[in-house]
């Protein structure tokens, strides 16, 4: 006997707060998939991953966090955690360009592809960027705190004198360290709105026309590049260990400025104050700090150094953004479509034939990129057949 069952939907865990602003969106994710929202206790660590373990959400298919400030309460994706996800899993998708809270290897490992939010904070950061760019090349720092003092010898002063050693940012050089989405939208402003000679480093070089479009010059050596920069900023994700330390910062044009809006860790606080205070390095501008959430009291001392808290992404835009391109990320990957922000689309692509997975019955599911969601077609069918039996038609024999 052949029974015909109404064919299910793909199944997205959705993590943290509601949709709030992008509700057409949300409309076309409700219409193709089923939504499972965990409550805000069901997603700390321990309940987390005993929900997991006893499978309560069932076999779904994506991971959706739609918003920075909620959906993380279940703490590092890890080899710990990753392991009790549904092998049906295909994608997480998050808000946030930085991602050192998720092991992509390990994500990789189980083939599951990582989005992250990188093309919608790029503006917000690389504002923030220049603002701590402005404030080393002209001490605006010094100049704030003398106002705020309400002093009116340490008004005079910072008229007078500060402007002695100012200068404008136009002709000189910004050494950005990572031009990928967001160190290019630092390039290009410091290029075209201030005149800047750019140039970079990174693993994979821009081609010649995106190097042409921001007068960027490339340098394989880091050392290289930082030595000829009146001015770096840091624009790289973090990736475990310190890049810059004692020695490299000896390495820095003297008197040049540094900018950080990647990730405390990648610098050696002690190094900085210790090329601050020799002066080898005129100025600092740091938005993302080693301790978070603490701050290092030699560097809040400095007059010559602005501070923030970690805000170069968190503008509307950039939260509106991040919620929006979460689920378009998912509901292309699950059309069959390549996603706009994959971060580890090329590894998954080099060990797609190795992730087939067997399921007890024999049925062949492939985990991470498949061709055909590489063309662009057979995705939502190649999950279903996960979700409904081989076929993927909803079609079971009795």
């Amino acid at each position: 006997m052949v029974t015909i069952a109404p064919p299910q939907k793909p199944t997205i865990l959705h993590l943290g707060d509601d949709i709030r602003w992008n509700h057409d969106t949300l409309a076309r994710l409700l219409t193709n998939f089923t939504v499972i929202q965990p409550t805000a206790a069901e997603r700390e660590r321990p309940q987390f991953m005993q929900a997991l373990r006893e499978r309560r959400w069932g076999d779904f298919h994506a991971i959706l966090r739609p918003f920075w400030n909620t959906g993380g309460e279940m703490g590092t994706w890890d080899r710990e955690l990753v392991p009790l996800l549904p092998s049906t899993v295909r994608i997480f998708a998050s808000a946030g360009a930085g991602y050192d809270w998720a092991d992509i290897p390990v994500l990789t490992e189980h083939g599951i592809l990582y989005c992250n939010g990188a093309t919608a904070s790029s503006e917000a950061v690389a504002d923030t960027a220049i603002f701590h760019l402005l404030s080393t090349f002209r001490h605006f720092t010094a100049s704030h705190l003398a106002a705020r003092s309400l002093s009116t010898d340490a008004w005079l002063h910072a008229h007078k004198y500060l402007t002695l050693s100012s200068w404008n940012p136009r002709g000189h050089t910004l050494g950005v360290i990572g031009l990928g989405s967001i160190g290019y939208c630092i390039a290009e402003k410091a290029f075209k709105g201030f005149g800047m000679k750019i140039v970079y480093n990174d693993v994979v070089r821009k081609s010649e026309i995106e190097e042409k479009r921001v007068g960027a010059t490339f340098f394989e050596e880091l050392d290289e590049m930082l030595g000829v920069a009146d001015a770096v900023v840091l624009a790289t994700p973090f990736f475990g260990r310190v890049l810059l330390d004692e020695e490299r910062f000896s390495k820095f044009k003297a008197g040049a400025r540094f900018i950080n809006i990647a990730r405390g860790p990648l610098v050696s606080e002690p190094a900085l104050i210790a090329a601050l205070q020799s002066q080898h390095l005129s100025a600092a501008g740091l938005d993302v700090h080693a301790h978070e959430p603490h701050v290092n009291p030699a560097l809040a001392a400095m007059t010559n150094v602005t501070l923030t808290c970690h805000n170069a992404g968190g503008a509307m835009d950039t939260w509106l953004g991040f919620e929006r391109l979460a689920m378009e990320n998912i509901e292309r990957y699950l059309l069959g479509e390549k996603p706009i922000t994959p971060v580890n689309w090329d590894a998954l692509q080099k060990r797609s034939v190795a992730a087939v997975r067997m399921e007890s019955g024999g049925n062949a599911v492939v985990g991470g990129v498949e061709s055909a969601a590489v063309a662009g077609v057979g995705g939502v069918e190649k999950v279903l057949n996960g979700v409904n039996g081989a076929g993927g038609n909803g079609i079971t024999a009795e």
